[in-house]
């Protein structure tokens, strides 16, 4: 029997954590929590997260293309323990499949399928704060009842870590794009009020009227008239 090493292991979630906030951008944010369950997650071969946006799956940092087409099969069959949990269907926060050799009750058509991608056991768990469901972080092994209890309990912690700093790295982000796209409209209204000869009002009316004519949002008018000089055509 192995007995886990919980010392050794909160340590090193502590400095996942801090590694998790330390992240410059999303999409190394998510990258760092998918290595983190290969690293903490025993028996972890993949790891994924999925978001759902309605029906339509999009896998995020995949440390695997069986991540991947394990995300389309359930995409395409509209079942799954990701898909579900990603839903919070039940409420529930982690979702397993201990053994996909044996019939499944819940996801039988997708068990058997995925069976023949290569896997062999996995677990889902929910990402989520106190204001909003982000999706789900998945892991998977290729060999059937890899996971433990205490895989279990060191996924639900790292998603519960992930969780926070994905949201935080997200509204981050928001933020950035935000004071990007504040100044570049403020850049494009200087650049007409200069060559039209107009106030700082009209310029916003005329970049919004072109805005809702052409059904361009209005940072991309404000965008090209930066780049160009003026409004095309």
């Amino acid at each position: 029997m192995v007995v886990m090493d919980w010392e050794g292991f909160a340590e090193r979630m502590a400095t996942m954590a801090r590694d998790l906030l330390a992240q410059e951008s999303v999409e190394a944010t998510l990258e760092r929590i998918t290595e983190s369950a290969m690293d903490l997650v025993e028996g972890c071969d993949a790891a994924g997260i999925l978001v759902l946006h309605g029906r339509r799956v999009e896998t995020l940092a995949p440390t695997d293309g069986l991540v991947v087409r394990s995300d389309r099969l359930q995409e395409r069959l509209g079942e799954g323990p990701c898909f579900d949990a990603a839903r919070r269907l039940g409420g529930e926060r982690v979702f397993r499949i201990k053994d996909f050799s044996q019939p499944e009750e819940y996801w039988p058509d997708y068990v058997g399928q995925a069976r023949d991608l290569g896997i062999g056991s996995m677990m889902g768990f929910l990402l989520y704060t106190e204001h909003e469901n982000l999706g789900a972080l998945n892991v998977y092994s290729r060999r059937p009842a890899a996971f433990t209890k205490a895989s279990e309990t060191a996924g639900w912690l790292l998603a519960s870590h992930a969780a926070v700093a994905f949201s935080s790295a997200r509204t981050a982000d928001q933020l950035q794009q935000a004071v990007e796209t504040r100044h570049t409209i403020g850049e494009a209204m200087g650049i007409l009020m200069e060559r039209l000869k107009i106030t700082e009002d009209d310029a916003f009316a005329l970049m919004r009227r072109v805005s809702q004519e052409r059904n361009v949002k209005l940072r991309d008018i404000a965008r090209q008239i930066c780049e160009s000089g003026g409004i095309d055509g």
